[in-house]
């Protein structure tokens, strides 16, 4: 079971942050925090818009 909710709301926000089809994970958990969501919630609605991530700090991306 998923612990998060991916609305449209939040799937716009993402898809206004991304460029060229990719959203930097710093801007990523920025909205995140911004918005009052969990990363994941962050990554999926990334997932489903077919958003790549890019420039992760940890190296996954």
């Amino acid at each position: 079971m998923k612990d998060y909710v991916v609305t449209p709301e939040l799937k716009t926000a993402v898809s206004e942050k991304a460029v060229d089809g990719k959203i930097a994970c710093p801007v990523a958990r920025k909205l995140a925090e911004d918005l009052g969501v969990s990363y994941k919630a962050v990554g999926e609605a990334a997932n489903e818009l077919s958003i790549k991530m890019h420039s992760c700090d940890l190296g996954c991306f």
